[in-house]
């Protein structure tokens, strides 16, 4: 059965709210600029209206993930916190008197109710119709990037993620009191879920039942993160494999298992797009889906910056089609060329090398071709004849028993030549120093909200904590903006 939060009852407590909470508090200001009854339209076919338990609030679980994000808490410390915080109180809609949920409704929540609910595409658009209405959102010109998340789990398996958690808690048990290593369990050595799952139980009641160490600075922390992990393993003993992350590169010599998130942001800093996808794709390819993503959300584009990774040819034609400036350095090898659209061959600006359409990067490059000919150069990028061997997607691709596969690029089409002599101008050369702004915002979600790293072991989780963390970064800097208007 689904209760409203309005129907709660009031409390001769609640005066307090006025006492000790400032009218410019962030939170008391949240809940005066969003009217979040939005969120029963999108989750009205996750509950019985009429039948059942009375069920929690779904307004007020969304708050408390807004919250996790917010303060960077695993479920269980944020449940801990909000017992006494009066902001977070007053926040959830809760009397000061009344009591909190289980962290384990909280993991259900976003295990479940929320499974299988498009709520990133919802929440920017409410943020930026907010942003827009508040007078703050002015921009006509988005810069466009991509940020990696790697995959929780990191290409571990659960008795390497187990193990691992175990470590940090143990590092944190002997920096409170060394004493306490003789009292904790054996470790397991053998790769065996089971018995390191018994290793990780034992070792969480023994902390428990030490509370002059249990409650020392950031074996709290440790420990409700390794229950939480254990708890991840338990709904899902495959999860460690993470079947949706792949293998992404940020340059030629570093690459990372996980995700991608593309974003779309106005020079004003509200993001206004954004695409999770797995970590192997290319920026590149989504910035019509970027542009066309921000329009509907009620921002005219007129301008976009970007890095190098936009600036292909398909890229430069569309922004002339759309009458859209594009503030993106050339790249003279940025281009899909002639291949068909269905094989797109990525370009990775960090590593300098193109991936394929298996993920695989070029292992080497070089320049053909004659110079001052009619027929322009080509870079020619090869790969590792093996994997090519081995590939799913060989047909049409590698050519059974070739001795080389590559790719090559022509250098300086006509698109490129033009963008070429635009990105020379005074203009250029001051609009696209503005690229950075993105680059801070995804630091500021990574380190400030735990965008570093995923919440879960699928897409559609990722999908949720992109929704939540950038639903809370822009409400952020609207707040901001607002402040300074």
């Amino acid at each position: 059965m689904l209760k409203h939060q309005s129907e709660l009852s009031l409390s001769p407590h609640s005066e307090l709210y006025d006492i000790l909470i400032p009218k410019d508090d962030e939170l008391r200001r949240l809940n005066e600029l969003v009217d979040f009854s939005f969120i029963y339209q999108e989750l009205i076919d996750k509950y019985c209206l009429g039948e059942g338990r009375t069920a929690v609030d779904p307004v007020q679980m969304f708050k408390y993930l807004y919250l996790k994000v917010r303060f960077n808490l695993s479920d269980r410390d944020l449940v801990v916190r909000a017992r006494t915080d009066m902001a977070m109180k007053f926040f959830l809609g809760l009397n000061p008197e009344d009591p909190v949920i289980s962290p384990s409704l909280l993991t259900k929540f976003r295990r479940q109710r929320l499974k299988d609910t498009d709520l990133l595409q919802k929440f920017l658009a409410k943020t930026v119709q907010i942003a827009i209405d508040q007078g703050v959102l002015k921009s006509k010109t988005i810069i466009v990037d991509a940020t990696h998340t790697t995959s929780r789990f990191n290409q571990k398996s659960p008795v390497e993620a187990l193990r691992n958690g175990s470590r940090i808690l143990r590092k944190h048990l002997y920096q409170a009191n060394p004493q306490i290593k003789t009292q904790l369990p054996e470790k397991n050595t053998l790769n065996d879920l089971n018995k390191e799952r018994q290793y990780t139980r034992k070792l969480i009641q023994t902390v428990k039942a030490h509370p002059e160490v249990s409650q020392v600075r950031g074996v709290p922390e440790a420990l409700h993160s390794l229950e939480e992990l254990d708890d991840d393993i338990n709904e899902q003993t495959q999860c460690s494999t993470d079947q949706d992350a792949k293998l992404g590169h940020k340059s030629k010599d570093t690459a990372f298992f996980g995700y991608k998130t593309h974003l779309g942001m106005t020079t004003d800093r509200i993001i206004t797009a954004a695409i999770v996808t797995s970590g192997e794709k290319g920026d590149g390819q989504f910035l019509e889906d970027l542009i066309e993503q921000t329009k509907a959300n009620g921002v005219n584009v007129e301008a976009v910056i970007g890095d190098r990774a936009y600036s292909g040819k398909q890229n430069l034609e569309l922004a002339d089609q759309k009458g859209i400036t594009l503030y993106s350095r050339l790249n003279p090898v940025i281009s899909n060329g002639s291949r068909q659209t269905k094989q797109t061959w990525d370009y990775n600006k960090d590593a300098g090398m193109f991936v394929c359409p298996a993920g695989n990067m070029a292992i080497r490059k070089a320049r053909t071709g004659k110079k001052n000919q009619a027929k322009n150069q080509a870079r020619t990028y090869y790969f590792d004849i093996e994997k090519c061997r081995q590939c799913p997607l060989q047909e049409g691709c590698y050519t059974p028993g070739a001795k080389a596969k590559t790719y090559s690029v022509t250098i300086k089409s006509e698109p490129h030549q033009k963008q070429l002599a635009f990105q020379n101008t005074e203009i250029f050369q001051e609009t696209v120093k503005l690229r950075y702004r993105i680059e801070a915002k995804n630091a500021e979600i990574k380190t400030k909200h735990g965008y570093r790293i995923s919440w879960s072991n699928d897409i559609e989780a990722m999908k949720l904590q992109g929704a939540m963390t950038l639903f809370y970064a822009n409400m952020e800097r609207i707040m901001k903006l607002m402040s300074n208007k």
